[in-house]
């Protein structure tokens, strides 16, 4: 299956999603918590599933994607040309509109003409990214086309704002979660908090509860290993996953492979 994000987020798994896939269980329900670019979702394409996210502004744009992508599309094409005709100022503006009201349809335009497509938020909670001088940003023809095949392919999710627990609050036995929280060596540079310690909590639950779940973190870049040292008791799969070049390296000049950790509590 071939398809385009629809919004581009830091730690996508466009790259590795059909491989992640491949190692899935079956379920009732598919859980998604932090739900992020959703390059896994749409790749699995399940009957049912609920997905979250701390960052309410994400859920608030796939929402909108979902029940008025023709607004959504009209929103950003006003906003984009508005940006071709006054330059960059434009950008500067709808960035601290988002900061002030976090209207999802910010979001996407933040997301899309930003510099290197990269999300950024500080501590506050605020979107902190520059302009991307060299190029436009995604022309609102083709994005059109994209949050139209995404509205269709969504129209079974539910999604939840909030964390990973009050996402999963409903979660039982039958179904299956898959988790890819910020990673332990970036942490800092995403949206809300988060602590390692209360995720071995979680997966000590999930296990507890018999739920299976898979874990995307921290693997190998390059000839160094940022595996982090996950309590083994907390799954019995460790698989790396080849996820390409490194976003961040490349953009300081180096060019490193790097294979992501996703853990497994089955066999």
């Amino acid at each position: 299956m071939s398809y385009s994000p629809v919004i581009k987020w830091s730690g996508s798994k466009r790259s590795q999603a059909a491989e992640i896939v491949k190692f899935f269980p079956d379920f009732e329900r598919y859980y998604e918590p932090f739900i992020g670019g959703g390059s896994v979702l749409r790749r699995l394409s399940p009957e049912r599933a609920i997905c979250g996210d701390l960052c309410e502004p994400l859920i608030d744009l796939y929402q909108f994607i979902v029940e008025n992508p023709i607004a959504l599309i009209e929103a950003y094409s006003e906003e984009w040309y508005r940006l071709k005709d006054k330059g960059q100022g434009v950008y500067y503006e709808i960035r601290r509109r988002f900061n002030k009201l976090y209207l999802p349809q910010d979001l996407l335009f933040l997301s899309r003409t930003c510099a290197n497509g990269l999300i950024r938020f500080n501590r506050k909670g605020e979107f902190n990214n520059g302009f991307h001088i060299t190029r436009d940003g995604i022309k609102p023809e083709t994005l059109g086309k994209i949050i139209l095949e995404w509205s269709e392919a969504l129209k079974n999710v539910e999604f939840r704002r909030g964390d990973y627990r009050q996402t999963t609050a409903d979660i039982t036995d039958n179904d299956f979660v898959y988790l890819d929280p910020p990673y332990f060596a970036t942490k800092g540079m995403y949206y809300g908090g988060f602590e390692f310690e209360d995720l071995c909590d979680y997966l000590e639950y999930l296990n507890s509860r018999g739920i299976k779940f898979a874990l995307s973190y921290d693997g190998i870049s390059g000839d160094k290993s940022r595996v982090v040292e996950l309590p083994k008791e907390l799954y019995k799969q460790h698989k790396l996953i080849k996820s390409g070049l490194s976003s961040f390296k490349r953009l300081q000049g180096n060019v490193e492979t790097v294979y992501e950790s996703l853990y497994l509590n089955f066999e």
